[in-house]
């Protein structure tokens, strides 16, 4: 049905599906890394397009069971293939709305990369599915708290990345939902640049305290990977 699918390597044996639509780049990597699902979480990760965030967290952790919820059929047919060719279990693949999403028990940790822009803010791509990924065109950040909210048990977590200049209204939505930011980590280029990506951690019911770790950059001095990069993308 589709022509323009190709398949990536992410090493032990899992391969993922992808298109010109739904690919990936470095903020998924950033925030499987900074979820840190347990051995014994149930999972969820929202906007799941490709599913490399939710297949990297069962590369990294291999947590009990993963749920991918994704709304585009495109993104579901890749997904289906990379769990097909991988050989990847206790992952299920939801088809539809995670505003309507709701898991079979409580879980311990859901992951968003949600749309970072603004609906009706910026120019948006041709494709529309391109623009449904990178614009509030079909959920919110407070649609993705109010599910989070739903679905996460008491302590769980909510693990979302955005652009810096989205944090208030990432603060705002989750205390709204009753999900206490936790940790905050700013990510940079380079120490000379401003950051290009936020990564927020909240939890459900928890009380007020905020840990700001210190940035992580991308590059060293000399414009190589930098050493935790490096041990992000399993170069070391």
């Amino acid at each position: 049905m589709y022509t323009d699918f190709t398949f990536e390597n992410l090493g032990d044996g899992i391969s993922i599906c992808v298109s010109d639509e739904h690919r990936f780049g470095t903020d998924a990597f950033l925030l499987a890394d900074f979820a840190g699902a347990r051995r014994k979480d149930y999972v969820c990760d929202f906007c799941s397009g490709s599913g490399i965030i939710a297949v990297l967290m069962k590369r990294n952790n291999n947590p009990a069971f993963i749920y991918a919820v994704e709304i585009q059929e495109k993104a579901v047919s890749q997904m289906k293939l990379t769990v097909e060719k991988s050989g990847i279990d206790n992952f299920e693949i939801v088809s539809g709305d995670l505003k309507d999403f709701k898991a079979k028990k409580e879980l311990d940790l859901i992951t968003c990369n949600p749309p970072y822009k603004i609906n009706n803010t910026g120019a948006k791509n041709d494709s529309e599915a391109v623009s449904i990924a990178r614009h509030e065109m079909l959920c919110t950040i407070d649609d993705v708290c109010k599910s989070a909210s739903r679905n996460l048990k008491f302590g769980g977590r909510l693990c979302i990345c955005n652009r810096p200049e989205r944090l208030c209204d990432i603060m705002v939505a989750m205390r709204n939902n009753n999900l206490e930011p936790k940790r905050v980590r700013f990510v940079s280029k380079t120490p000379k640049d401003a950051p290009w990506l936020v990564l927020v951690e909240a939890k459900k019911g928890g009380k007020p305290f905020l840990q700001v770790e210190k940035n992580l950059y991308i590059q060293d001095e000399n414009g190589d990977y930098s050493e935790e990069m490096k041990r992000i993308y399993r170069l070391k």
